[in-house]
């Protein structure tokens, strides 16, 4: 599977750049600065081009910048992403001294972006941290995938299964993307309060 990490010189981009790596992905690491993608994608032994050329042949996107870039980046690479199936992997959060929150708006992230793209848009892998990613052993527990298309939901729970020791889930249609979003809120409290790297595990299924 060719993957292009938008935004992968990020600590998470990073993170699943070098884990897609290590389990036979071909990984193009993408940024707004060809050089800065470049230098970090040689410290992993992937490739890397500015975020449009790194679209280009991709099998999926994933879009790993953060929340309040989403929008403006893929208004900017619409024609570069095409039909390609878009991986939305961050949440809009609200921080306060008494605790995180999930964004006010009515449609999830991935929904909004899915308005502006052509192709299928997925969300998926809230629960992952970066630093479980960036560990040396792949972090024992799901990951979960939503969107209405069959095909590209496929392929996104490919890429998840190749990231974690647990299993990849699906999580049923796009719409759902605002309880994974909304997820991320409260693994992030749990983190705060207890000091840790909470991941999820969900038990019962055959």
């Amino acid at each position: 599977m060719r993957v292009a990490v938008v935004g992968g010189t990020g600590p998470f981009g990073r993170a699943l750049a070098m884990r897609l790596h290590a389990s036979g992905c071909e990984v193009v690491l993408g940024s707004r600065d060809a050089e800065r993608a470049e230098a970090a994608a040689n410290e992993l032994g992937v490739s890397g081009a500015t975020n449009a050329a790194a679209c280009e042949g991709a099998e999926l996107v994933v879009l790993a910048v953060n929340a309040d870039a989403a929008l403006d980046t893929v208004r900017e690479l619409r024609d570069a992403i095409g039909s390609t199936p878009v991986l939305s992997v961050a949440s809009e959060l609200r921080f306060s001294k008494d605790g995180v929150r999930p964004s006010e708006s009515s449609l999830s992230l991935a929904e909004q972006i899915q308005a502006e793209l052509d192709g299928p848009v997925l969300a998926g892998l809230h629960s992952l941290a970066a630093s479980s990613l960036g560990a040396e052993s792949p972090p024992d527990e799901d990951a979960f995938v939503c969107g209405d298309d069959t095909d590209a939901k496929a392929s996104a729970l490919e890429l998840a299964g190749r990231l974690t020791a647990g299993r990849a889930l699906d999580a049923g249609p796009l719409e759902n993307a605002r309880s994974l979003e909304g997820l991320t809120a409260v693994i992030v409290n749990l983190n705060r309060r207890y000091k840790g790297h909470a991941g999820i595990r969900v038990t019962g299924l055959g």
